[in-house]
């Protein structure tokens, strides 16, 4: 662009693209200083630039919004995924079993169980694997955990009584494995 002013099509084209939300029609009249009119007639040679582009533009939810029509979609889908996220480490697993099979439990119990460390709980959490699900009445009232819709959605589970069986009670062989 020039340094020259921008030109209400530039301004317009300039809103929709940066919005990321449908842009009101007085927000384009007080951005661009035209009337109503002016700023429709504007927005469909902003229209018919953007349709040469493969975009569009529709009036939706009280103003106007720029969007990739369904045909060009499903192409760009691959690269509108998010990126996949690295596999959960081992002591990542270790803690995520104990909480699934004892749930709710605090950090404290899962560090028992596991005899090490549960550090991997800001990861769950941030997978949305795990949650708080409330405070133990134990001294200090420290949190307890569970698991999510998410975890069972990503291990293929109905509910938590598809788990596989645990042989006996104690976690050694299932942290083991």
């Amino acid at each position: 662009m020039s340094s020259e002013a921008p030109t209400p099509l530039h301004l317009i084209s300039a809103a929709l693209l940066a919005a990321g939300r449908p842009v009101r029609l007085k927000e384009l009249t007080e951005l661009t200083h035209l009337s109503e009119d002016g700023v429709i007639r504007v927005m469909s040679e902003v229209g018919r630039r953007f349709g040469e582009l493969g975009l569009a533009v529709e009036r939706v939810a009280g103003g106007y919004r720029l969007y990739v029509p369904p045909e060009l979609g499903a192409q760009l889908a691959p690269l509108l995924a998010p990126p996949p996220l690295p596999p959960l480490s081992h002591a990542a697993l270790e803690v995520l079993a104990v909480i699934a099979y004892r749930q709710p439990v605090t950090r404290a119990e899962i560090e028992a169980m596991r005899g090490g460390s549960a550090s991997t709980l800001v990861t769950l959490q941030e997978r949305e694997l795990v949650r708080v699900t409330g405070r133990s009445d134990a001294v200090g009232q420290p949190l307890l955990y569970g698991t999510t819709q998410k975890f069972l959605l990503e291990f293929g589970l109905g509910s938590l009584d598809e788990l596989p069986p645990l042989e006996g009670s104690d976690f050694a062989e299932l942290l083991r494995s």
